[in-house]
Formats: structure tokens, sequence, C-alpha cells
């Protein structure tokens, strides 16, 4: 895998007018010892592609937690983005249609 260091715009998609800057969190370097959370946010077919990811880390002995929002429209609940702060070190957001 190659390490990128371009420069990228990324739009937030929440109805800022104005384009802030973000720090994107850092990546780890790799996935041993991670336990990494896929939050289904309740959009068609995101629970198949986090369902075949989960298989191919589990695959990888790598732990992985799932949590999901109740619909695509709300925000993920305090409770839930807690536990997750909590519970993964890594997280995945799964958007599909």
């Amino acid at each position: 895998m190659q390490n990128r260091t371009e420069n990228r715009t990324l739009l937030d998609p929440t109805g800022e007018h104005k384009v802030s800057a973000k720090t994107k969190a850092p990546r780890p370097k790799t996935l041993e010892g991670v336990t990494v959370g896929l939050l289904d946010i309740g959009k068609a077919r995101g629970d198949v592609f986090l369902n075949r990811l989960d298989e191919r880390l589990t695959e990888r002995g790598i732990t992985v937690k799932r949590y999901a929002k109740p619909t695509p429209s709300r925000l993920v609940e305090t409770g839930t983005r807690q536990k997750m702060l909590m519970e993964v070190q890594s997280a995945v957001i799964g958007l599909a249609d």
C-alpha cells in the first residue's frame, strides 16, 4: 500500500455553509490488537457491505463490534457514540444505496 500525502478537501454533508479545515484522525499502522467498530447508518444495503467487512476482518483475527443508527436521517445517539469511543480504536461507517 502506498503512503499518500496529497491534499484533499472533504465536504461535511451536515449542512455547513463554509468549508472548515479539519484534521483527519490518524490511521493505525496495523489492525493487530485493534478493535474495529462497524456503524450501520441504516441506508439500504449498508448491512451487506458491513457484513462482508465483518467476515473479512474476523477471518484475520481482528475483533469487531457492531453498532447501528435507527434511521439514516437521525444522528448517532449519544449513548452509542460514547460506547464506540470506549470500545473501539478504529471505526468504519457503512454508507450504501
